[in-house]
């Protein structure tokens, strides 16, 4: 991750507390749509972060990896099933399968996924940030402000403290 977005990170994680509570009172405005506002701000967060120069969500947060996650990435891999589950995965304590490993084994060293086609389906929706019913994801957002630059602005930003 490059210093920009660390520094980012830090300064966000400084006003954890005030985020919260700017949420909180957010989410009692019924005539505010929060999916909007939150849309709005992905949009801008992510012409001023880009991904590829972060990649800190793959090497430290494990995606819950469903059934058709380890089929889709079984067709990539040309592996069978059994043999995705074997070599990258284990069951968490929740009963999900996880990756037994961080960073993701798919993570390249230029930070470009090796099956990004065939990913699964909670990176295919992370940060969550643009997401409809986003008040169902505000605690999981809070928390990935610690890990994903975008999310610590669009959280910065939708709390007024930018």
């Amino acid at each position: 991750m490059i210093e920009e977005y660390k520094k980012i990170l830090e300064r966000v994680e400084k006003k954890k507390a005030p985020i919260r509570k700017a949420l909180g009172e957010l989410k009692k405005q019924r005539r505010l749509n929060l999916d909007d506002l939150f849309a709005g701000e992905h949009e801008k967060a992510f012409r001023e972060i880009d991904c590829l120069s972060c990649a800190n969500c793959c090497s430290s947060l494990g995606p819950r990896i469903t059934d058709r996650d380890i089929d889709r990435l079984a067709r990539a891999a040309r592996m069978k099933a059994g043999d995705v589950v074997r070599t990258w995965l284990e069951i968490d304590d929740e009963g999900d399968y996880v990756y037994r490993n961080l960073p993701c084994p798919f993570l390249g060293g230029d930070n470009y996924c090796l099956y990004y086609d065939a990913r699964p389906e909670a990176c295919r929706r992370y940060p969550y940030t643009d997401r409809r019913n986003v008040k169902g994801y505000l605690g999981t957002l809070v928390k990935d402000m610690a890990v994903c630059p975008a999310v610590a602005l669009v959280m910065e930003r939708i709390a007024g403290l930018a």
